[in-house]
């Protein structure tokens, strides 16, 4: 012990340490005393999705993403980035396309959902999706799906659509690969422009 430091002041210190925590924790257990656990906050969506009504339960903060990949099991919209950067994960909803990562679930409640699974009719390809396998405007295939499904809806969107306005208005889906003049060929074959188009 140093100097001006003796048995009662070692005491008196634990003493006040032991009297705080046992303030603490009886304050601690008081505030938690009135409070009840949180009630099931789950919410009931019913989507149309590639045709069919589905019905999930799902927490309010849930993407529309996570819903259609976890509950549905349609893995087609891949999470890329997650942050709406890349479009991997584009669904056309109501026909418009949107990214499936930024918008909740719960927000949808009725609206029709077409991922790149609902796009080809039985054994039959989408002429987008024919497109793309005819030009190969793929590589490593996993933005592929974000691909076709926003040129379907880029078609929708622009049936006067030019073959120069198609990197721009492409431009919010992303391939690492960098199969972009394929990508842009397969658009063009598919709606029908030609070289000059």
């Amino acid at each position: 012990m140093s100097e001006g430091t003796n048995r009662r002041t070692v005491l008196a210190g634990g003493l006040t340490v032991g009297a705080g925590l046992a303030v603490g924790s009886t304050l601690a257990r008081t505030a938690t005393a009135g409070t009840t656990p949180a009630p099931n906050t789950r919410r009931s969506v019913s989507l149309v999705v590639n045709g069919t009504r589905r019905r999930l339960e799902v927490d309010p903060r849930t993407s529309l993403l996570d819903a259609l990949r976890d509950q549905v099991g349609l893995t087609g919209a891949k999470k890329g980035c997650d942050q709406g950067a890349c479009g991997a994960c584009t669904v056309l909803l109501n026909g418009r396309r949107v990214l499936s990562c930024l918008t909740l679930a719960v927000m949808h409640d009725g609206d029709e959902v077409t991922t790149v699974e609902g796009l080809a009719s039985g054994d039959r390809r989408h002429p987008m999706q024919q497109a793309f396998m005819d030009l190969d405007g793929f590589q490593c295939g996993f933005c592929t799906s974000g691909q076709i499904v926003s040129a379907v809806g880029l078609l929708a969107e622009k049936p006067d659509l030019r073959r120069a306005e198609i990197p721009e208005l492409m431009s919010g889906n992303l391939c690492r690969c960098a199969a972009y003049c394929n990508i842009r060929d397969a658009i063009a074959t598919a709606a029908g422009l030609g070289e000059d188009g």
